[in-house]
């Protein structure tokens, strides 16, 4: 549901240029979202790094160095591969991420695909399972709502 006032508070989005063809996807779905939330395009900053593995120091140099921001929003895509690879890759980055939003108080919502196969995770970026990117920004938003403002009994 579209949110008729503007919003006057910062996101980033950190996104993988691995598997760029969907994690695109992703970032348009979790910028549009945004935007029809009542957040200005400049208030969007688009941050890409090689790939997933990346995606928690850059977010951690986010929060640290901008701390006006009101959530980040992590996208990545990781497919399986014939080794075990995918796994840990997954393991640290959705652990390191939570921890970088428990440890700043700023939300990171996570949008990484973890997925067995290219299908899936093409199912999850505008295809017939929806946008990820979109539902990680409805996250992110939601959070900023909940967040407890200075003062405020929490």
């Amino acid at each position: 549901m579209p949110t008729e006032k503007r919003m006057d508070q910062k996101f980033a989005i950190v996104v993988s240029r691995y598997n760029e063809s969907i994690t695109e996807k992703l970032r348009e779905g979790a910028q549009a979202t945004l935007q029809r939330h009542g957040v200005a395009p400049d208030a969007i900053e688009v941050v890409r790094v090689p790939g997933a593995w990346e995606l928690p120091l850059a977010t951690q140099w986010l929060v640290n160095s901008r701390p006006y921001l009101a959530a980040v929003i992590a996208i990545g895509v990781v497919i399986k591969g014939e080794t075990t690879h995918d796994q840990h890759i997954n393991r640290f980055v959705t652990l390191a991420l939570g921890q970088i939003s428990l440890n700043s108080g700023i939300p990171v919502a996570l949008g990484v695909l973890t997925c067995d196969t290219l299908q899936q995770a093409v199912d999850r970026a505008g295809g017939k399972l929806g946008n990820k990117g979109e539902e990680a920004a409805e996250a992110a938003l939601a959070m900023v709502q909940l967040r407890p403002h200075k003062g405020a009994d929490a």
